[in-house]
């Protein structure tokens, strides 16, 4: 892009190199990059290619917190950032986490907003004026006296945002803000995002995975990241038209994916960085004749039913019941995804399942057998569960102890438990690793362990908790291949996911909880074409069936579901 026409540079990159001293190469290399007053740009990258450094070095956690060698030039607003301080830093540049949780300070949300005001000593009745006008701002005015940990994903967000909009900072940074929401809590975050930049003129940083869902509202730029060096500085329209996301492991949007499936050579002109900006027109022929070529997939023979819940109710309270009335059927070797809001009970309804709670009223049954009076050792010989906090599950400190714990608890020969150790790791991609301290693991990698520590106890069913929250596409791709082929080896598999792609693409089968009680059961396509039941559990109807929609495609969910199976067909070549 031009430089004419635009602000002043507010981030400045200048041939900075950084390392840290705990690693033997420069995790930096080289970075060249401006980002200008005003602007919203989108950093992406694979796990483990410097993007989150380069987020530690312009919030001050490097070299502050975070020790190594830096060399070359970052500023901050015109000034070296290595002739800051910490506090100057707070001031110009403030950072929403990934993890909400680990940013609370205050026992109220009121309390949380006002920690950087009562830091600068400012008068009560002007901290009270201002608290109150950011909290309004992020919706949140109506709680201020709640306590942050009481609150959903979604209100924990608008928290931590409005904790450093508090501070009128020039620049806004997220770390990874959708990584822990559900599809439509994920859209208010982006819309969020988008009214203060737009209103406010805040420069604003995006750190994310989930590139589809940021591009739901306008970016200036994607700034793509490998290797610890930008390999690519683009709009969406040319980043989508230069066809390199895929081999950085990042996942292009699916509607850009069947365009390229539909034989359209993908443009800059056909503006395909934003779905409400495509070129319906230039597209649309390419688009329907795909659609007439494809056929759909004849229905597989059902199996047995190996898990059923009849009439199901729990609560914690007498106040409150978490799940109610839950009937469902799921066959052997199925792979089943379980989604809804953020809070709508589905994490409950895995602790029901493994025993880790009892119902209080209803059956449970396991190849129709009722499960209830067994022990939670009794379940986990056939029941494997991977919970969604990594931080809640790990209790070794190095990473072969921690996948090998399950084994050596049930007195598995040492021989064994390195070979299938060994094989889960490197699954899981953390082979190279194995000897590591789980303490030098960044989030996303300590989830992997977790998943390789149930692995290796071979279950006949398998929840997972958010299994892919945090992965790049390659290793969200090699851990779903490889769950893909333990279910197809016989393991039944549920998943608790916000990730639509996910449910897309791997799972054939859905069930979907709001408020406690299960409002679809249908395959993943139905569901994810049904815009009342989308609506009503905080789903996102996929991009697929709104192309389809777009381009005059009468059977859209036949539509969504031909392409499902084209890209099965095309993975598993």
């Amino acid at each position: 892009m031009e430089e004419s026409g635009r602000k002043n540079a507010v981030i400045e990159f200048e041939k900075f190199s950084f390392q840290y001293f705990s690693q033997a190469e420069p995790t930096l290399h080289d970075i060249d990059l401006k980002i200008y007053e005003g602007e919203k740009v989108l950093i992406v990258g694979p796990s483990g290619s410097g993007k989150s450094t380069m987020g530690h070095c312009l919030n001050g956690l490097i070299p502050f917190s975070y020790h190594g060698k830096v060399e070359g030039s970052l500023k901050i607003c015109g000034k070296e950032t290595q002739e800051m301080n910490i506090f100057e830093l707070s001031k110009r540049v403030g950072t929403v986490l990934q993890d909400a949780d680990g940013q609370f300070i205050g026992l109220t949300v009121g309390e949380d907003i006002a920690f950087a005001l009562e830091n600068d000593l400012v008068k009560q009745d002007e901290m009270k004026e201002t608290v109150q006008k950011v909290a309004d701002m992020v919706d949140m005015g109506q709680l201020l006296k709640s306590s942050p940990f009481e609150l959903s994903g979604g209100q924990k967000q608008r928290v931590a945002f409005a904790g450093v909009l508090v501070d009128d900072v020039d620049i806004l940074l997220f770390d990874e803000p959708l990584a822990n929401l559900d599809p439509a809590t994920g859209k208010t975050a982006i819309d969020l995002i988008d009214k203060v930049w737009r209103e406010y003129r805040k420069t604003v940083v995006i750190i994310e995975h989930r590139l589809e869902d940021v591009l739901y509202r306008d970016v200036d730029r994607i700034v793509l990241v490998n290797d610890g060096r930008v390999v690519a500085d683009m709009t969406p329209d040319q980043m989508m038209a230069a066809d390199i996301l895929g081999k950085y492991g990042i996942r292009e949007p699916l509607y850009v994916t069947a365009l390229k499936y539909a034989g359209v050579e993908v443009k800059e002109a056909h503006r395909a960085g934003r779905l409400t900006t495509l070129d319906i027109p230039a597209v649309q022929d390419a688009v329907l004749k795909w659609d007439r070529q494809l056929q759909e997939k004849p229905k597989e023979k059902e199996r047995p039913v190996i898990l059923e819940a009849e009439h199901l109710d729990f609560q914690y309270t007498k106040k409150r019941k978490i799940l109610q009335d839950i009937n469902f059927e799921i066959r052997e070797g199925e792979m089943v995804s379980i989604v809804g809001t953020n809070g709508a009970g589905k994490s409950t309804l895995a602790k029901v399942i493994c025993g880790f709670v009892g119902e209080d009223s209803g059956r449970l049954l396991y190849d129709g057998e009722d499960m209830k009076g067994q022990t939670i050792k009794e379940r986990s010989k056939i029941i494997s569960y991977v919970m969604q906090n990594p931080n809640q599950m790990i209790c070794k400190p190095m990473i072969f102890d921690e996948a090998a714990l399950g084994l050596r608890l049930n007195d598995v020969p040492e021989d064994v438990i390195a070979e299938r150790v060994e094989k889960a790791l490197k699954i899981c991609g953390l082979s190279p690793f194995k000897k590591w301290p789980i303490s030098a693991l960044s989030y996303g990698q300590k989830k992997r362990v977790t998943i390789a520590s149930m692995l290796v106890m071979d279950p006949k069913i398998l929840i997972l908790d958010e299994p892919t929250a945090g992965q790049d596409y390659h290793h969200y791709t090699e851990i779903m291949e490889f769950l893909k082929s333990l279910n197809e080896s016989g393991v039944t598999i549920l998943m608790i996911t916000h990730d639509m792609h996910l449910m897309l693409e791997y799972t054939s089968h859905a069930i979907v909880i709001s408020d406690g009680k299960k409002i679809g059961d249908a395959s993943a396509v139905e569901i994810l074409t049904n815009e009342e039941i989308a609506g009503a559990a905080n789903l996102k109807v996929t991009s697929l069936y709104e192309l389809a929609k777009l381009t005059g495609i009468e059977d859209a969910e036949g539509f969504v579901q031909k392409f499902i199976d084209y890209e099965r067909r095309n993975m598993r070549a």
